[in-house]
């Protein structure tokens, strides 16, 4: 096998391919839920207000609140399946699992909790800490 010093075998790497892909496809799904509850609850809000009972205008920014909170919700899901994308490309380009501060291994177990993970334990407690001091 011609690895490179760092680079993961095949077996590994489909098996972080296996749990990204169903990381994309769930937050994928709890995007689309949180589309849809948005969407319905702005159709029964719009609904309510055209009757002879409208709501109080607090219930109206409450409502406001949720839909802008959901809407929030569903752009940091829509974030992440990026980030999940970007490592799927570090598997295709070979350097997933390679830290890219040191050039060193990033954990199984990092990997494991952190799929996205683009640096090792190390480096990035090393990074929190300056960001703390500044």
């Amino acid at each position: 096998m011609d690895n490179k010093p760092n680079q993961m075998d095949q077996e590994r790497l489909d098996f972080f391919k296996k749990l990204l892909l169903e990381k994309i496809a769930k937050t994928s799904d709890d995007v689309e839920a949180i589309e849809n509850t948005s969407r319905n609850d702005a159709r029964e809000t719009a609904s309510e207000d055209r009757s002879t009972y409208s709501l109080h205008m607090a219930d109206h920014g409450t409502d406001a609140m949720e839909r802008e909170k959901s809407l929030l919700l569903a752009q940091r899901g829509g974030d992440y399946i990026d980030y999940l994308n970007e490592a799927l490309q570090r598997i295709e380009d070979g350097t997933f699992g390679i830290c890219r501060t040191c050039q060193g291994p990033i954990g199984r177990g990092r990997l494991e909790a952190v799929p996205t993970a683009t640096q090792c334990i190390s480096c990035k407690s090393k990074r929190e800490e300056a960001s703390d001091l500044e």
